[in-house]
């Protein structure tokens, strides 16, 4: 962990940790939009499952508004014309979590940060724990890192974790590796969503959402 740490010592001072550092205050502005736009967000986190962040963004640019109002067969027949793995079980998520637009705000505004990714994961159908954090980082709010498999791997291979057999995490495991990242957070002055950054920007080359 040593060499990560200082790697990412080094990344904080360049071009690298300063556009990390540019991404980190849009999602914080983004967490004062109205309730319309942060489930906009709320929907790309939902396609983003089992399929990546840049074909997420993809469809955010695609569907835009229509997260809003399409009817799930209408939305399932424009995510599956733009190339999206599960338009079907997608567009149903999507559609059923409209019951909770309007209330997101409140329940940000209502709720600690890990009683709102609670509330999240247990209401939201298609989010785990993963995008719960996900989606809470996107809008400004980055208590937690996003434990993807990138993340899982780099870890694996600087020996802070054993490496999963499955890419599927359980809650108890998930919670397990945040709890393995919060001395690296603190060694290195980030808060865990930013330290997702700079591990993701690592093993990836990309500064995403």
């Amino acid at each position: 962990m040593r060499r990560l740490l200082r790697r990412i010592r080094l990344l904080k001072g360049s071009g690298a940790g300063s556009r990390i550092s540019a991404r980190m205050a849009e999602f914080r502005a983004r967490g004062m939009a109205q309730s319309g736009e942060l489930f906009k967000e709320l929907c790309v986190c939902l396609l983003t499952a089992n399929y990546s962040a840049e074909g997420g963004m993809r469809m955010q640019q695609i569907i835009g508004d229509g997260f809003l109002h399409l009817p799930e067969r209408a939305l399932a027949s424009k995510l599956k014309k733009a190339g999206y793995r599960f338009p079907n079980a997608r567009a149903k998520y999507i559609c059923a979590a409209r019951m909770h637009r309007h209330r997101l705000k409140s329940v940000l505004a209502a709720f600690p940060p890990e009683a709102a990714r609670e509330w999240l994961a247990d209401n939201i159908t298609g989010l785990g724990y993963k995008e719960s954090s996900h989606f809470l980082r996107n809008i400004g709010i980055d208590r937690f890192a996003i434990i993807d498999f990138h993340i899982v791997d780099l870890l694996a291979r600087h020996g802070a974790i054993k490496k999963p057999r499955s890419k599927s995490l359980s809650r108890k495991l998930y919670l397990e590796i945040e709890r393995k990242l919060a001395p690296l957070a603190e060694r290195a002055s980030l808060s865990p969503g930013e330290l997702d950054m700079y591990l993701w920007y690592i093993e990836t080359g990309k500064i995403l959402k």
